[in-house]
């Protein structure tokens, strides 16, 4: 079998011509990038507006009967404007305008509309390229219930890689069981990039974006944070559940059950090393911990009741209650007589005395109150397993700098400790913890 990396391009790095140039010279230096995952024209500028933004528009207009000629106009100067200063004027977008004009006009639906900025720019990737073009919606396949579908998309994408040299597949969609457009969630283009290299058994995936791999915290907190050259799959997975956003939290699965390594890298910069996502790796850890994420905007249900250990099904009569609202939880930890669920303040907004009324009728607590404005902060790393006194460095550091923690949880897996603090203690927190296991060890 043909050695193979599959390459994914965020919107950033095919923004417009000086980008494809770039993208193109990465993808022919190495002739085993075979396969390209495209994503829709980003922002050129930071007052720009992405072409989904811009397709999203054109459909509003159109779902209210509005004429939107000038909105779909502005689409079709992008992508020209991309052709022309590609140098490739033989090369035209015109049936395809039309089509898709044609189609909002009679509402093929928000998903479709949302995925021909991948589309085109495939379209013309392709073309750029000399590579084969591939649509998506006819090897990319989700089921009646609108979950990605990997028997069906194994069946048809598996031949189709096998028997193809070179091609661009763009991002970001595939399609029901009736043949319309399904889209993943934003960001699913990476989703995309890792179902095609699952399927063409890569040797590596290759996720290019704007930055050169993940930092061990989000730069707006801490200024030039240190990056993560090597992160496992759980890792990864944790970081991204708080909030870590270099990676759909989803792209990890498909890559993760082939075994399949990703490399995330900068179109910018791409002599950069960046970041290597790995099922395991030998590789020691340069800090006890491998990176800190968290989450403004949770809620606290605080539950107290003697002896609740002793009462058969307590837990499952409190998650009872949340899920005849239709509410899921984050989090749950516990001691002998109290417990506390942790949720989303946005899902729980409305439905708090239907849900303490619901529990109360359940459990019958001695004490039941609601705590807002609660911050989630993660610190993960698989250095933790064998690091002694992890908690005690992390709590101190907590201490010194006068915040007062809320709550704590610890998974059995022991590759993460999870701390509730006030929001407005959020970035001092955040702060504090990266100063005691990073910077101490410069």
């Amino acid at each position: 079998m043909k050695e193979t990396k599959v390459v994914k391009f965020g919107g950033s790095s095919l923004a417009d011509a000086k980008q494809f140039k770039k993208v193109a010279d990465i993808i022919l230096a190495d002739p085993t990038r075979r396969f390209v995952v495209a994503s829709a024209p980003g922002k050129r500028f930071v007052e720009d507006i992405k072409v989904t933004d811009m397709l999203y528009k054109c459909y509003e207009l159109a779902s209210e009967g509005e004429n939107f000629d000038e909105e779909f106009q502005a689409i079709k100067d992008r992508f020209n404007g991309i052709i022309s200063e590609l140098g490739i004027e033989d090369f035209s977008l015109e049936k395809e305008f039309e089509a898709i004009k044609g189609a909002f006009s009679h509402m093929a639906g928000r998903d479709y509309a949302a995925s021909r900025g991948e589309y085109l720019n495939s379209m013309v990737l392709a073309k750029y390229l000399d590579f084969d073009f591939i649509d998506a919606a006819k090897y990319v396949f989700f089921d009646e219930s609108g979950s990605f579908d990997w028997e069906k998309t194994a069946e048809k994408l598996v031949p189709k890689l096998a028997s193809t040299e070179y091609a661009v597949i763009p991002g970001f969609y595939g399609s029901m069981p009736n043949g319309t457009i399904k889209t993943f969630s934003r960001g699913g283009s990476d989703v995309t990039g890792s179902i095609v290299a699952r399927a063409a058994s890569a040797k590596i995936y290759e996720n290019w974006t704007d930055v050169s791999g993940f930092l061990i915290c989000d730069p707006r907190i801490i200024n030039n944070p240190e990056p993560i050259n090597t992160i496992t799959y759980a890792e990864l997975r944790e970081l991204a559940y708080m909030g870590a956003t270099v990676l759909h939290e989803d792209a990890i699965f498909p890559v993760r059950a082939a075994g399949i390594p990703v490399n995330i890298k900068n179109t910018n910069c791409p002599q950069d090393k960046g970041t290597m996502i790995v099922s395991e790796t030998a590789e020691p850890c340069e800090h006890i911990i491998t990176g800190i994420a968290g989450k403004k905007g949770m809620s606290v249900i605080n539950i107290e009741k003697d002896k609740m250990n002793s009462e058969v099904g307590f837990g499952r009569n409190v998650l009872r209650a949340l899920e005849k609202s239709n509410v899921s939880f984050e989090h749950m930890p516990s001691g002998v007589d109290t417990m506390s669920v942790v949720i989303q303040t946005d899902a729980l907004t409305g439905k708090e005395t239907t849900i303490l009324d619901e529990i109360r009728s359940r459990v019958h607590p001695d004490q039941l109150f609601i705590e807002n404005d609660l911050a989630l902060i993660a610190v993960v790393g698989r250095g933790m397993k064998s690091a002694r006194g992890t908690a005690a460095i992390l709590f101190t550091a907590l201490a010194e700098a006068r915040v007062n923690i809320k709550m704590i949880d610890q998974g059995s897996s022991e590759l993460n400790i999870i701390i509730g603090v006030d929001d407005q203690d959020f970035e001092v927190a955040m702060r504090a913890i990266y100063n005691a296991f990073i910077k101490v060890k410069k």
